[in-house]
């Protein structure tokens, strides 16, 4: 049978008997899931790929104790979000305390207008790139909670119920936290002059 017609708990089960390829297999599956999963937590490429990186090292470590109450999928996720939180919370104090001053735009989001090949105006151009990077500040600006919920339901790849086990809150919790987070956002946006946000 090939692998790629093998579930998860197949994967799991071949993996907890030392099959290396099998683990493989379920990296390859959740990659970009877990990887999505630490960017919204951390906002750096790199630290994301690092957390993603430690992820699935404990989560290889604690296989055994894997006990498929929740699906492979949710249970991974719920790991990654908890390394990158963890990553958050160490770069966070390093920021505080290093002599070095935080740049308010992390080099990973410097954006460059592309003119050619576009029947747009560069003034056109330049006021979405305003826009963008209004939006990240206000995101930026969010508590915690809240950003992290908006930021994670953004990216597209998360069920409601799988934030919910990520962050270990109440899924209707989840959802008030998205809202309230897109309805703030909103507001700020109103507030710095933008008059058509949805």
């Amino acid at each position: 049978m090939s692998i790629c017609c093998v579930t998860d708990a197949e994967l799991v089960e071949r993996a907890r008997q030392g099959d290396t390829d099998a683990f493989g297999e379920l990296v390859d599956r959740h990659r970009a899931g877990v990887h999505r999963a630490a960017l919204a937590a951390l906002g750096s490429p790199a630290e994301a790929e690092d957390a993603a990186q430690d992820a699935f090292l404990t989560a290889y470590l604690r296989l055994a104790s894997f006990r498929g109450e929740a699906s492979f999928r949710t249970w991974l996720l719920t790991i990654a979000w908890h390394q990158a939180i963890n990553r958050r919370r160490k770069l966070t104090r390093w920021w505080r305390f290093s002599p070095r001053p935080k740049p308010d735009t992390p080099p990973d989001h410097d954006e460059e207008i592309e003119i050619a090949g576009s029947d747009r105006s560069p003034e056109d151009m330049l006021g979405d790139v305003r826009l963008r990077q209004d939006i990240e500040r206000a995101i930026d600006e969010l508590p915690p909670k809240l950003r992290d919920c908006l930021l994670l339901a953004a990216s597209g790849d998360y069920k409601y119920e799988e934030i919910a086990a990520m962050l270990k809150a109440p899924l209707g919790t989840i959802k008030w936290r998205i809202s309230e987070a897109r309805r703030v956002v909103k507001a700020r946006l109103l507030a710095r002059g933008y008059t058509n946000v949805g």
